[in-house]
């Protein structure tokens, strides 16, 4: 490429060319998401105060009438969607163009013209086709020529004459002789950069390509050439009628098409406030258009607020992402729009800190999976994109102009440019990666001039990079807790399954005797029926999705008596173990679930067992009511006098600690007693002497929580 060729491009980059009104944008995405309802154009219309103003001096217009007091939506449903559409499409469209730089010294009259006609045609074509998107066709008829606007931006002297030259074939050599860039190109290149997501910018490239190589052409970009030709060359039939051909549209019926594009023409005109009035007769400007003064201090300071709010804007875009993967490729993806970066790849620190790693987003990912450059010493020392990780500044590098590593040999390779930009991504004291984009050597110069910049976009995309790496970190930390617990409630569904099986094995052993002798078996059935119920509701509850029903009323007594006939049934109390119950016939009762309560007793009945190897006595009283905070509870006491436990087992009791039993359940019997009287809302303390050892439960009384709400009542009686 030529140094001028070098020169009109790195202009195009670095002018500050007008974004597409956000509106827009939204109504392409409604319209290609078949959204587009009269609800949903009327929201969307109402967040632009220009806009709603627009619509409404329409519909306030001799053509609709529109009571004046009517607000929007019934202005809207006056006007139609078709004309809705159309008008929102072609005011911000035409803002757009009265932003481009130069364009208000230039007349736009007969531009705007054959814009509009241009944009009508296709719409009209579209529709003949049965292409579904005719909102679409309007648009890339309005832009095919957008172009022109954005090389007289970039080039007013040399453009000028150009700009209202007549658009034909001899307008894009003279083009590409002099600036060595047609306005197709130039057109084509802005629509890409404005990232809108259809085959628009190929129409604009394409439409002044010949006729007979469309043939098999994309039906937007057959639907551009045939609107550009009858409005800007209708004397060229044969062309016409090809073109026609190729959208399927009879060439009679091109007249009509015409016709009404004219009226249409001059309607839209009147609805946007254009005059065209002469339009026809304006055919140049003076060879020389002298570009307006401009105040560099005032220029430069105008260019930092706009870095300045792009960069916020853009670190709130990366905070709005939903993951990692999805942050990083907004970055890599606003990366190439404001710096016109080609192929852009993200090269992270790995958790080692030892070396960068491709990250899995943006382009090439399955290239990058492996690839890496050491850090340190020896990665800094043997690799310029380590080094501008070290030095966290920009570094700009060029194939065959200086020694590169083997690193970023391979990066040229992915990359497939002649130069690249290394983007250290930086928040407080560390690097967290580097962001590399291809680019033409040319760029390198603008590139370079808006160090400041990047280095600013690079902070944004570093810090929400360290929020999602903080949230994933965050995450695995509550998966690997919520796997603890998920264990944890394992083992303790483990051991708590044990109690029952131990007693159904008893239980089968009684069986086989008495079925032996010819005995009946109808309670112990009954008892396994029960013990195998409850090893079923043992392990349901691991996922434990229910609150306990505290709701339920259980008598202490009976729970007792089922405990240690299951106990007893099975041999499981030895003879030199003397069991004595002391019950009350009120309070009996309990708000809870009668078989946590089974199955805290039979815990503490077993471990007492188990601690009275010589003989001795276990006691299971009921001492009557307790009021403990002003709640009513009904105290349930287990004793036994077994040697007592040592201060510091009885310092940890409760909690999950390694005991001298066998096997890798035990130790966590007492934990699971803890947590299964608090589903009960209940409290448990122990004593331990050398007399032995006492668990005492407050387990609420029947009617409790209802008391506890009646005491403030009788206290203000009294």
């Amino acid at each position: 490429m030529h140094q001028p060729d070098h020169d009109i491009r790195n202009r195009l980059t670095v002018a500050r060319l007008p974004a597409m009104p956000q509106i827009l944008i939204k109504l392409i995405e409604m319209l290609q998401a078949d959204e587009a309802g009269m609800p949903e154009l009327a929201a969307l219309i109402a967040q632009d105060a220009g806009m709603t103003g627009k619509i409404l001096s329409v519909a306030y217009s001799s053509a609709y009438r529109v009571n004046r007091t009517a607000g929007l939506e019934q202005a809207l449903v006056s006007l139609g969607t078709d004309m809705i559409k159309t008008l929102v499409i072609s005011e911000s469209v035409f803002q757009t163009f009265n932003n481009f730089p130069h364009s208000g010294s230039a007349d736009l009259r007969a531009f705007w013209k054959h814009s509009l006609g241009a944009a009508v045609v296709a719409r009209d074509v579209a529709r003949m086709m049965e292409y579904p998107h005719v909102e679409e066709a309007y648009l890339a008829g309005l832009l095919h020529n957008v172009g022109r606007l954005a090389l007289l931006a970039t080039a007013p002297r040399e453009y000028a004459n150009n700009f209202m030259a007549r658009d034909d074939e001899e307008l894009c050599a003279v083009e590409q002789r002099t600036l060595q860039i047609t306005h197709t190109e130039a057109g084509a290149w802005l629509v890409e950069r404005w990232n809108l997501d259809s085959f628009l910018a190929d129409s604009v490239l394409y439409h002044h390509e010949p006729v007979a190589r469309l043939a098999a052409a994309h039906p937007l970009i057959r639907i551009v050439r045939l609107a550009h030709l009858l409005v800007y060359h209708p004397d060229l039939g044969a062309a016409i009628d090809t073109a026609a051909e190729f959208c399927g549209v009879a060439p009679r019926d091109l007249d009509a098409v015409l016709k009404a594009a004219a009226r249409q023409v001059q309607k839209s005109a009147e609805y946007l406030g254009i005059d065209l009035a002469g339009a026809d007769d304006i055919v140049a400007l003076p060879a020389q258009m002298p570009a307006p003064p401009v105040d560099p201090v005032q220029a430069r300071l105008q260019e930092e607020v706009r870095n300045m709010v792009l960069v916020t804007e853009m670190g709130q875009t990366f905070a709005r992402q939903q993951g990692e993967t999805a942050m990083l490729e907004a970055v890599t993806r606003s990366a190439r729009i404001l710096f016109d970066l080609g192929t852009t790849v993200i090269l992270l620190e790995d958790p080692t800190g030892q070396a960068l790693v491709g990250a899995a987003a943006g382009e090439h990912q399955q290239r990058l999976a492996e690839f890496s450059i050491p850090l340190g010493r020896h990665g800094a020392a043997g690799s310029a994109i380590a080094g501008a990780a070290a030095n966290r500044k920009l570094t700009l590098l060029t194939r065959g102009t200086q020694p590169l590593g083997i690193a970023e040999e391979q990066l040229f390779r992915i990359l497939g440019t002649e130069a690249m930009a290394c983007l250290p991504l930086v928040a407080g004291q560390r690097c967290f990666g580097v962001l590399v984009g291809g680019v033409a050597a040319w760029q390198l110069p603008a590139i370079g001039k808006r160090e400041g910049f990047m280095q600013a976009f690079g902070k944004e995309a570093a810090a929400a990079l360290e929020t999602a790496i903080a949230e994933r970190s965050r995450a695995r930390r509550q998966i690997t807790h919520v796997a603890e617990e998920y264990r944890e409630a394992s083992r303790r569904v483990v051991h708590e399954v044990n109690n029952p099986l131990s007693i159904i094995k008893n239980y089968l052993s009684v069986l086989d005797a008495k079925l032996a002798r010819r005995e009946p078996v109808v309670a112990e059935m009954s008892i396994l029926n029960e013990e195998i119920d409850r090893v079923g509701q043992l392990i349901n509850g691991l996922a434990d999705l229910q609150p306990t029903d505290t709701t339920r009323v259980t008598n202490i007594a009976r729970v007792v008596d089922d405990v240690l006939r299951l106990f007893r049934a099975t041999d499981f109390i030895p003879a030199s173990v003397q069991v004595l119950v002391r019950m009350q016939d009120d309070p009996n009762e309990i708000d809870g679930d009668a078989d946590l309560l089974k199955q805290i007793l039979v815990n503490l009945v077993k471990n007492s067992i188990e601690a009275l190897e010589g003989g001795g006595r276990i006691e299971i009283a009921n001492r009557g009511h307790v009021n403990r905070d002003r709640k009513l509870y009904v105290e349930l006491v287990v004793a036994d006098t077994g040697p007592g436990l040592a201060p510091e087992v009885l310092a940890n009791l409760f909690a999950q600690v390694p005991s001298k039993k066998e096997g890798k359940h035990h130790g966590l019997g007492l934990s699971i007693v803890h947590d299964l009287v608090k589903k009960l809302n209940g409290l448990i303390t122990c004593r331990s002497g050398k007399d032995g050892t006492s668990f005492e439960i407050l387990l609420p009384a029947r009617g409790s929580n209802s008391q506890l709400a009646a005491v403030p009542a009788r206290v203000m009686e009294a």
